[in-house]
């Protein structure tokens, strides 16, 4: 469990393909606090160390993960964002991330207004039933506020904090994100589903 707010940027040393899973190993300031079986999400995938020293980790994403999220596009020196799981203890400055991308999205326009930046999204319709005004929704990893929801756009604002301390900077139109929707909202459309 996660709550969407990004502790460092990793950044791609590497990445192998092999027998369909990838094989990424990646550098950050974070590498010398992590241990092996420990999960982390990687632009809000979250995936389980299999190698950590001071340097480094590695991970390795299956084809499920490969399918649903942007990994396949990532390529060495590419920056990412980077967040340890949550401790009990911890202050929820977020909201509760799994780490379980539903789908990609598509950044269909970038509109910098003073000292902040408006992105907007398009997901697929069938998620629509998932996001809703004022609800939140992690973009690569990172708790963002939707506003100016329609059935498959939304809008997030970004403050300069955020943007300058997060890869949200790199995406540009026609790129794509991964979105993982809020739980409860999951949980309840499946309610109604089975009801």
């Amino acid at each position: 469990m996660f709550t969407g707010i990004i502790e460092a940027e990793g950044r791609i040393k590497d990445i192998i393909s092999e027998n369909g899973t990838l094989l990424l190993e990646i550098e950050s300031a974070l590498a010398s606090e992590l241990k092996v079986d420990q999960s982390v999400a990687h632009n809000g995938i979250c995936l389980t160390v299999i190698e950590a020293n001071k340097l480094f980790h590695k991970v390795c994403a299956v084809q499920e993960t490969i399918e649903k999220t942007s990994i396949s596009a990532w390529k060495p020196n590419d920056l990412i964002n980077l967040e340890r799981c949550l401790k009990l203890n911890d202050r929820l400055d977020g909201h509760l991330v799994q780490g379980h991308v539903d789908s990609k999205a598509i950044c269909i326009a970038r509109i910098e207004e003073q000292n902040n930046w408006i992105f907007r999204f398009q997901i697929p319709k069938e998620f629509a039933p998932l996001i809703i005004e004022k609800g939140s929704v992690c973009v690569n990893g990172t708790s963002l506020t939707c506003f100016n929801v329609t059935i498959d756009t939304f809008d997030v604002a970004i403050i300069p904090y955020t943007f300058e301390h997060t890869t949200i900077r790199f995406v540009n139109e026609k790129d794509a994100v991964n979105i993982e929707f809020d739980v409860i909202g999951k949980y309840i459309s499946r309610m109604k589903m089975v009801l």
